[in-house]
């Protein structure tokens, strides 16, 4: 299949101060922007036609200097065929698409350069009960409520019920926009938890919690049975580890309540997920994961727009795989859906922190969060420590979106 990775984009917001330095009004602003951030794709997949229409492309080109379409790099044939890079302006990705288009044959490489192009853009609203979620200015905080005994994070710390809530609670005063409870430790290793064991965990807490806060909650669940009560009990989201791999009716479920999901991507399972995890590319091999979760929402009735996606960090991954999913968040983008990315605590974490326990990682946990939020690669955290989280994530935010260099750098008054 051809997929088109986003290698490099430059981002309208890092090209607004340096107009604004040079004194350039508003329509001469939105031209440049148009027309000067540099793009480069990687194209994997590609079928031998599509590699010759693009080979072609500087051929055909009728533009002064040739400069009517992106520059076309293929890869070696021999060793890994069907790849290449395309770099351009987004005018001259968007004539390729034009092209693309009217050649059937072609079609899904016009497709998949038209997901690249349109990435650069927040993904669509999200409503969570009575909350809207808007994308592109913050980073989202998800609070953890662990109601098991053998999280590898808290040790069982909140596991009655009374002891949950408290906790939930703490965490929606802390600043958390959206609680996510759950019944059954994910933890390598960990072995499945009975539905009806599952269900007496979450039920009473999500129940309680309910009660008394307004934050949105989310249930930590793979199974259909847990999701349905949880969704009676007032929760709004389903967030499910395994991408709707585990159980084929979560997802009819979901969309029956109306209710919005997270599908993450995993290999294996918990208890086997991290005995031996191997790629050929993690990231290409976590999109296609997640494209089939995404297919099988939709087709089960849960809205494209209410989808969220994340790419498992620590769930069949060594430390590279980590850091390098971490490091390319940027091409999950293509998705064009929320992406939510849980770093908190995880035992990559403190091996890079020179062996720390979970409950020693919460200056690395900031590090990570901050280093998303700076890139602006994120649109929820998902959390155990609320409070320093927030903090962490209104430095980072506030630089990444800053824009007061000096009176030069304040937008020109419209002359007269």
């Amino acid at each position: 299949m051809i997929r088109a990775r986003p290698v490099r984009a430059d981002r309208p917001a890092d090209l607004e101060p340096a107009f604004l330095r040079m004194g350039l009004p508003t329509p001469a602003r939105e031209y440049l922007l148009e027309k000067l951030p540099s793009l480069h794709v990687l194209l994997t997949g590609l079928e031998r036609e599509q590699g010759r229409f693009l080979s072609g492309l500087f051929a055909e080109s009728t533009a002064p200097g040739r400069e009517e379409f992106p520059s076309w790099v293929a890869g070696d044939q021999r060793t890994r065929p069907g790849t290449g890079l395309l770099s351009g302006r987004k005018d001259q990705f968007e004539r390729v698409i034009s092209a693309a288009k009217e050649r059937p044959e072609l079609a899904g490489l016009a497709e998949a350069l038209a997901r690249v192009l349109a990435s650069s853009l927040p993904p669509a609203p999200l409503v969570l009960g009575g909350r809207t979620f808007t994308f592109g200015a913050r980073t989202y905080v998800m609070g953890v409520v662990n109601v098991t005994p053998d999280s590898f994070s808290d040790g069982g710390r909140h596991f009655s019920t009374e002891a949950a809530v408290a906790h939930g609670l703490r965490l929606a005063e802390a600043g958390a926009d959206v609680l996510d409870v759950g019944g059954e430790s994910t933890r390598p290793g960990s072995p499945p938890v009975p539905a009806e064991e599952e269900v007496a965990r979450i039920l009473p807490v999500i129940q309680g919690l309910r009660a008394r806060t307004d934050v949105p909650i989310s249930v930590d669940t793979t199974k259909a049975a847990v999701a349905r009560e949880a969704l009676k009990a007032g929760a709004v989201l389903i967030n499910d580890i395994s991408g709707f791999t585990f159980d084929p009716e979560l997802p009819r479920v979901t969309a029956e309540a109306g209710a919005a999901c997270c599908l993450m991507h995993i290999q294996g399972t918990p208890e086997t997920m991290q005995k031996d995890p191997r790629y050929e590319d993690v990231v290409d091999e976590v999109l296609a994961f997640l494209e089939e979760g995404v297919a099988r929402a939709v087709a089960a009735g849960v809205p494209r727009e209410r989808v969220l996606v994340d790419p498992g960090i620590g769930f069949g991954k060594t430390l590279g795989h980590n850091l390098f999913l971490l490091r390319r968040l940027e091409e999950l983008r293509v998705l064009g859906l929320p992406l939510l990315v849980g770093t908190s605590r995880k035992g990559f974490l403190g091996k890079l922190a020179g062996g720390k326990p979970a409950t020693e990682r919460l200056a690395a946990t900031l590090g990570s969060v901050a280093v998303m939020a700076g890139a602006g690669d994120a649109d929820f955290v998902r959390v155990h420590d609320v409070s320093e989280v927030k903090d962490a994530l209104a430095v980072a935010d506030a630089v990444r979106e800053a824009l007061e260099g000096g009176s030069l750098y304040q937008s020109p008054r419209v002359r007269g």
